[in-house]
Formats: structure tokens, sequence, C-alpha cells
């Protein structure tokens, strides 16, 4: 495995920002590609730290609140595009994701994997990390596209069907484009850290197979929820929000 140091990534630095001085003269603001640049920089090295610690660790206790913890800042955050206020649909969001993904979190740990024990830090949180953050952007998809087609006053048999159909859009590109436009990231981490390309192959079939299956059943879930709800006011807030 390569070793990366300050200067290497001071290195990799370089082209982002040129592509912020082209947002700069190109783009009203540059405030918000700066800002999620930061965030990403210090999110990712106070996480190395804190990832460090739970493996260390190593005890289910603190696996299952680390999993909470990313359960629902994923169904928060799945809300965000919303034109609603995310406590209403909190519950849906969270019931979608958690369906969708541990589901899928345990067949792959427990029946794919065989993690032993099931907590194997190092095995769970980085699938689970995948598994709920596609869940959280497949149900925010879902989601706004569903009271935009409302909002153009079509019922909603057929906005549901538009939403799921928009949710599944980047993940049916991804299962197109694998190995012939891109080298996913697991495959191309376990390539660099010396494994074979077959073996990391097959890895990777197994993450695409999950990323796809969660995305669609969380997605799912989460406009099956919506529908339980009054349809007549779900409708009228879609029109509301594009008046």
């Amino acid at each position: 495995m390569y070793a990366i140091t300050l200067v290497d990534i001071a290195v990799a630095f370089i082209p982002v920002l040129v592509t912020l001085v082209i947002i700069f003269f190109w783009s009203d603001s540059i405030k918000q590609a700066s800002i999620g640049m930061l965030r990403m920089l210090i999110q990712l090295l106070l996480i190395g730290y804190a990832l460090n610690y739970i493996f260390n660790a190593n005890s289910q206790w603190i696996i299952l609140a680390v999993l909470s913890f990313m359960l629902i800042a994923a169904s928060w955050i799945a809300l965000g595009a919303l034109p609603v206020k995310r406590s209403t649909l909190l519950s849906y969001s969270l019931i979608a994701i958690a369906g969708g993904g541990i589901f899928n979190l345990v067949l792959i740990t427990q029946g794919v994997l065989h993690a032993d024990p099931w907590y194997q830090p190092a095995i769970m949180i980085p699938l689970a990390g995948m598994i709920f953050s596609n869940a959280m952007n497949s149900v925010s998809l879902a989601g706004e596209r569903l009271y935009s087609e409302l909002g153009h006053h079509n019922d909603f048999a057929r906005a549901r069907n538009t939403a799921l159909q928009a949710a599944m859009i980047p993940l049916i590109n991804s299962l197109l484009a694998v190995g012939l436009v891109s080298l996913p990231g697991m495959m191309t981490g376990q390539i660099l850290a010396g494994t074979s390309p077959l073996i990391a192959a097959r890895y990777q079939i197994i993450v695409m197979c999950m990323v796809f299956s969660s995305g669609g059943i969380s997605a799912a879930l989460f406009l099956w929820l919506i529908h339980s709800r009054s349809v007549q006011q779900i409708e009228k807030r879609g029109a509301e929000s594009s008046g």
C-alpha cells in the first residue's frame, strides 16, 4: 500500500484550487464549494481518528451506537431537498433507509462475508456507510421527484412511478458504467492495496448488488410509507410548492 504524506495531500489539492478559481469567475458564489471542500477535509481527518479508536475498542455496543447515529443522520439529510419540514417525514425516512439498508447489511456481512464476530468494525462500518449513504440518496431523489410531480397535478400512482424511476437512474447508470467508464472506489482501493484484480472484482460485484438493492428497496419503502398518509394532503402541499 502506498504511504500518503501530507505533502501528497497538498499536491492533490492543486486541481481543486484550479476548479475553485474557475467557479469563482464563472459562478455567482464560491462559498458553497469552498465550505464543501473544507468540511470534507475536516470531516475525513476527524473520522480517521474516530475510526481508529472504534476499531481498537472492538465493542459491539460502540458499533451499534455508530450504526444508529449513521442511520439517523442519513434519514435526516435525505429530507433536505423536500418542500416539507423534515420532522414530518423523519420517521418514514428512518424506516425506509433502515428497511433497505439493514436488510442488505445483515445479508452481506453475515451471509456473504461471514464476519466473525458479527460486529467486526473493519467490515461493518465501511459497508454500512456505503449502504446507508446510497439509500439516503435514493430516498432524497424519490421524495423530491414525488413532490415535484404532485405539484404538476399528476395523480399519486403516476407520480410515485416517476419518482422511483428517477431514484433508480444513478443506480442503473453505475451498473452500466462499472468496468467500462469507472473502477469504483472499493475495487480501486483494494487494487492499490495489492489485492488481485480478480478478487477485487468479486468484492465489487457484491458492493454493486447491495448498492442497487438498498437504494431501490429504500426508495420504494419511502414512497409506500408516504402513500399511507393522506394523498390529498400531499397533493395540496405539492401544488403549493410549485405555486
